[in-house]
């Protein structure tokens, strides 16, 4: 199961994926910047939404494993099972993803463009210098 660090990882999105990494970014409030990643490798199976709110992280359960190796074909080395409130239908949604790894990376991660970051600070991979006139 993965184990978060202290902190206030309230608001989830998808920040990334490719088909074969997913990176899900988690803080108090995405707009700016985000504290936490949780990095996904080698991906087989993906259910979840795009943005989510305070997951509740889990071993999942043996019909969880039995229809991620129906859809996989095989046993996989890593299945994260969270549950995230589904506001719109009043219940909670389960989420899985089967990965070869998973990795938790904690840092400030700024979702716009600047320059002089300090030490530990880095920049959302999809960002790009402005350019120059």
């Amino acid at each position: 199961m993965i184990q978060l660090p202290e902190g206030s990882w309230w608001d989830w999105d998808v920040l990334h994926f490719d088909g074969s990494q997913l990176r899900l970014a988690a803080g108090h409030d995405l707009t700016y910047h985000h504290g936490l990643e949780v990095v996904f490798t080698d991906v087989a199976y993906l259910a979840c939404p795009t943005q989510f709110w305070d997951p509740r992280f889990r071993e999942p359960t043996l019909d969880e494993r039995a229809l991620v190796r129906r859809y996989v074909g095989e046993e996989s080395p890593l299945i994260v099972a969270f549950d995230v409130d589904a506001p719109a239908a009043g219940h909670l949604l389960t989420c899985l993803v089967a990965a070869g790894s998973v990795e938790v990376v904690p840092g400030l991660v700024y979702r716009y463009w600047r320059d002089n970051l300090s030490a530990g600070e880095r920049l959302a991979p999809h960002l790009r210098p402005p350019e120059q006139s």
